[in-house]
């Protein structure tokens, strides 16, 4: 059904039809960031065995629902739990049923959806200090918008070495619901720079503290303090601020 790691293993074809790229449905959903009447996300647990996520996603396949995201958690008791997004639903009484009537499966849970219960998420990547302090500046910003309705949550992860850092970077692309990036270090270039741009070009935007290296030329927006960086790293993203990341782009404060 799944490997160890909690990865999905479909063929290539089946990939492409049921779970998008980031410049699909998942990426404008974590962009909007809310549900729609014809939306539902269900977590199901069901048996860790060959077939039975084939046997989930026929039946969402036979009520014609698209599956917008899917996280698998295989636990050690021989179980799994599958968390899925899912778009275009008809009948949720009907889908559910017909879910919980797998034998396969052993509970069905209708749950909110990431988007709604974590929101946006702003990611800081880079050594430990100046994460750190990105992370004060951002979670605090955040909390002003949290309390007037905002849903913004914050991941960060320090880290050394040019490699891991590309590497970090790069999967940044890859989170659901992650909008902006924020890179806090001393001295960052080489391949960094490069993934910077990569994820750039594929919607996310970037803030980096003011370093030595190649990497503030190829951010969004440059920052001196990592305090500051945080706050505007969160004001990019919030419904409730007026701040147009878009107008500082290639500035540095």
């Amino acid at each position: 059904m799944v490997s160890r790691e909690g990865r999905i293993a479909f063929p290539k074809t089946r990939v492409d039809s049921i779970l998008r790229s980031r410049s699909g449905r998942i990426g404008r959903r974590a962009r909007r960031g809310a549900t729609t009447p014809d939306e539902l996300a269900v977590q199901v647990t069901t048996r860790d065995q060959p077939g039975s996520l084939y046997q989930i996603t026929r039946v969402i396949w036979e009520h014609r629902a698209n599956i917008g995201y899917a996280d698998v958690s295989p636990e050690s008791d021989g179980h799994a739990r599958i968390y899925l997004e899912l778009e275009k639903v008809a009948d949720r009484a009907a889908l559910l049923a017909d879910l919980s009537a797998l034998e396969v499966v052993e509970s069905v849970e209708e749950t909110p959806t990431f988007a709604k219960i974590y929101g946006k998420r702003v990611i800081g990547i880079g050594g430990g200090a100046q994460v750190g302090q990105v992370a004060l500046g951002a979670i605090s910003e955040a909390d002003r918008h949290n309390i007037r309705g905002e849903r913004i949550s914050v991941d960060t992860l320090p880290m050394v070495s040019e490699a891991n850092l590309a590497a970090a970077v790069r999967a940044v692309a890859r989170l659901p619901r992650a909008r902006i990036l924020v890179m806090a270090g001393a001295l960052m270039g080489g391949d960094i720079a490069t993934a910077v741009r990569e994820v750039r070009e594929q919607g996310i935007l970037v803030i980096s503290l003011n370093m030595a290296g190649s990497v503030p030329d190829a951010a969004d927006l440059v920052v001196s303090d990592p305090v500051q960086a945080g706050v505007m790293a969160v004001m990019a993203i919030a419904s409730t601020a007026k701040f147009d990341l878009a107008r500082q782009r290639g500035r540095r404060y």
